[in-house]
C-alpha cells in the first residue's frame, strides 16, 4: 500500500478555494479511480470531485460545510500496488516521508528571523490595517510574509495588534487557512431580540461573499452610465416575439439584444475585453459574456462563447439554455470558465439605476437596467419613449473614463439604431 492525498481541485478561472458540501465517502471505503470524492461549491460551480486513485479512504481532511483553498489536501487514499510486501513497505515509508516533510518546513518557518524584510506591498497593507508582522506567519519561502498572508488575515478580522497577543500567531500555516477561508467578512456580535430569525450562512453564500469580498478589495472601482432610447429596439422584439417563440420553442428576450450589441461594441473597443494581471494588462481575444442568472439563494454567472460570433437568436437560445441549467441544478464547471466581461440583467427585477460589483478578474461589467417609459424631448417637442440605464463598473487600474465612455455611447449607438432593415435576428 501506498499513501497517496487528494487536494482541493482548482474548479473554474479564477477560483481560489471551495467548500466541501457533502461527502461521498467515508473512511474505510473502497473507491475505484474516477468515483466522486465529494460534492465541492464554489462561487462560479457545483461540482463533484472525482478520485485520482483507486484504493481505500483512509481519512477525511474536512468536514462538510468547511471551505480549503485550492490544493489543500481533502483526504487521504490508501492507494492498492502489486508490489512485494518490501516493496510495499518501502513505498508507505517513502511516501510518509513526503507528508511529514511540509510539516517539518512549516515548524521551521514558524520561527521567522526578527530581521525579517518585508515587501513594499506587504508594508503598506499592514499600515493600512495596522497589522503587526512580528505576529504574522509567513507561508512564503522561508516562512516570509506575502500579500496573499495579509489579505487572508484581513478578510478572516482577525488582525494581530501591536498591543494585543496574536491567536493566530503561534498556529502552523495549514492550521490558520481553515480558519481563515471560513470566513469572508470580520465576526460581529449582532444583538438579537425575540422573533427575530437566525438564518444559516450555507457554503455557497460563503463562496460568493469571499468572491465579492476580493473583488471589493482589491479593484478599485469606478461607475458611470448611460440613458439609452430603446423604442426601436421594443417594436421590433415585441413585433417579433410570437412567432419566434412559436418556430423556435424559447423567448426572444430583451436581453439578448442588449447582450449582441455589448459583444458588436467589445470588438471595437478590445480594451474593455481585458483582465488586471499585476506587472501587465492581458487584453483576451475571445469575447466570452459572462451573464448573471439569479436563484432563491445564490447567483451563478455562465459564460456564452465568443458571443461577437453569435447571431441575437443563438445569444437568445444560450441565454434559455444556460439558465434552465442553472435552474435545474445541472450547470458543469466549462460551462461558467473564460468569461471576459459580464453583462447583469438587473432590470429583470425592476432596477432602474446600480452599480455592479465587478466579476474578478475582469476588468468590467454592464447592468442593464429595467425599460420604463418616459416623455423626453426630440426635436423640442415633448414624447413617450421607451427609455433604459446602462450602467458601467470599470476596474480603474485597467481603464480610464475616456475608452470607457466611448465604448458605452457605441453601444448606445447600437440599440438605438436597430430596425426591421439593418438587425438581423438570425
Amino acid at each position: 500500500m501506498a499513501m497517496e492525498l487528494m487536494k482541493m481541485p482548482q474548479l473554474g478561472e479564477s477560483v481560489t478555494e471551495g467548500t466541501i458540501s457533502k461527502w461521498l465517502v467515508k473512511p474505510g471505503d473502497h473507491v475505484t479511480k474516477y468515483d466522486p470524492l465529494a460534492e465541492v461549491m464554489t462561487d462560479k460551480v457545483n461540482a463533484e470531485v472525482p478520485s485520482s486513485f483507486t484504493g481505500i479512504i483512509k481519512e477525511l481532511k474536512a468536514d462538510e460545510n468547511q471551505t480549503l483553498a485550492v490544493g489543500e489536501v481533502i483526504c487521504s487514499i490508501e492507494v492498492e500496488t502489486a508490489k512485494t510486501d518490501n516493496e510495499n513497505a518501502g513505498q508507505v515509508s517513502h511516501s510518509e516521508e513526503k507528508v511529514a516533510a511540509p510539516v517539518r518546513d512549516v515548524q521551521q518557518a514558524a520561527e521567522p528571523s526578527r530581521k525579517a524584510r518585508y515587501s513594499p506591498a506587504v508594508l503598506k497593507l499592514s499600515q493600512e490595517h495596522g497589522i503587526d508582522l512580528s505576529k504574522v506567519k509567513g507561508t512564503g519561502n522561508e516562512g516570509r510574509i506575502t500579500r496573499k498572508d495579509l489579505l487572508k488575515l484581513v478578510e478572516s478580522g482577525n488582525l494581530p495588534k501591536a498591543d494585543e497577543p496574536s491567536a493566530i500567531s503561534d498556529a502552523a500555516p495549514e492550521e490558520i487557512a481553515p480558519q481563515v477561508n471560513r470566513q469572508t467578512s470580520p465576526v460581529t456580535n449582532v444583538p438579537t431580540a425575540a422573533g427575530d430569525k437566525e438564518i444559516p450562512v450555507t457554503g455557497i453564500r460563503k463562496a460568493i461573499a469571499s468572491n465579492m469580498l476580493k473583488s471589493k478589495h482589491e479593484i478599485p472601482h469606478a461607475w458611470t452610465m448611460v440613458e439609452v432610447d430603446a423604442s426601436n429596439m421594443v417594436k421590433l422584439r415585441d413585433n417579433l416575439k410570437s412567432d419566434f417563440k412559436q418556430k423556435e420553442g424559447y423567448n426572444l428576450t430583451y436581453f439578448a439584444f442588449f447582450v449582441k450589441a455589448v459583444a458588436q461594441a467589445l470588438t471595437e473597443f478590445p480594451e474593455l475585453n481585458s483582465m488586471w494581471a499585476g506587472e501587465k494588462i492581458v487584453q483576451k481575444k475571445e469575447i466570452n459574456i459572462s451573464i448573471a442568472v439569479a436563484t432563491e439563494d445564490a447567483l451563478f454567472v455562465p459564460v456564452i462563447k465568443n458571443a461577437d460570433e453569435k447571431s441575437i437568436k443563438g445569444i437568445a437560445r444560450e441565454i434559455q439554455e444556460l439558465a434552465s441549467k442553472v435552474k435545474s441544478g445541472k450547470l458543469k464547471a466549462e460551462d461558467m470558465q473564460g468569461g471576459t466581461f459580464t453583462v447583469n440583467n438587473t432590470g429583470s427585477f425592476g432596477s432602474v439605476q446600480s452599480m455592479g460589483i465587478i466579476n474578478y478578474p475582469q476588468a468590467a461589467i454592464l447592468q442593464v437596467e429595467t425599460i420604463v417609459k418616459r416623455p423626453v424631448v426630440i426635436n423640442d417637442m415633448i414624447a413617450v419613449r421607451d427609455m433604459v440605464n446602462l450602467c458601467l463598473s470599470l476596474d480603474h487600474r485597467v481603464l480610464d473614463g475616456l475608452v470607457c465612455g466611448r465604448f458605452l455611447a457605441r453601444v448606445k449607438e447600437i440599440i438605438e439604431k436597430i430596425s426591421k432593415d439593418n438587425t438581423p435576428i438570425y
